[in-house]
């Protein structure tokens, strides 16, 4: 099992009890060090306290797991998923209906990689979004197959 998978069976029974929501668990090298990252929400927003007492409540539990699941040194940061958060789970987008969205595709689509446009509809298949291309609004149909990442954006 991948750190991330077990860190998320890990996080998920603590931010159930607290009525948050976990939207992203990455593990990532930046140059000599790793990073465990843990981005929780909840209705409202998510303050300071609540990522003091999400990552207290995680460290122990991983501090005292035998054998550790993460046996190198690493830095654990919990935190709000900002402005522009990642989508990737339906509610997410769901939850993104009529928003500012930002797409980054594994393939070029109208001979683009990445749009930016309101999420107009949403279904297994596809994602909808309406895009500016210089003067014109155009709705384009995305499959969410091809969707490398995806999150809010900020309309500028």
């Amino acid at each position: 099992m991948s750190v991330v998978d077990t860190v998320t069976t890990i996080v998920t029974p603590i931010l159930e009890e607290k009525d948050f929501d976990l939207v992203d668990v990455e593990f990532v090298k930046e140059g000599k060090n790793w990073f465990l990252r843990v981005f929780i929400d909840k209705d409202g927003g998510i303050d300071l306290d609540d990522c003091v007492a999400v990552s207290e409540i995680l460290s122990e539990r991983l501090d005292t797991m035998d054998p550790d699941p993460i046996p190198q040194a690493y830095f654990l940061e919990v935190s709000s998923p900002g402005a522009e958060r990642p989508l990737k789970k339906d509610k997410d987008f769901e939850q993104a209906l009529n928003e500012y969205i930002h797409v980054s595709l594994y393939q070029s689509l109208d001979g683009e990689k990445q749009f930016d446009g309101f999420l107009t509809a949403i279904d297994k298949e596809t994602l909808t979004l309406k895009v500016r291309i210089k003067t014109r609004e155009k709705e384009i149909m995305i499959p969410r197959k091809e969707i490398a990442k995806a999150r809010l954006a900020i309309q500028f």
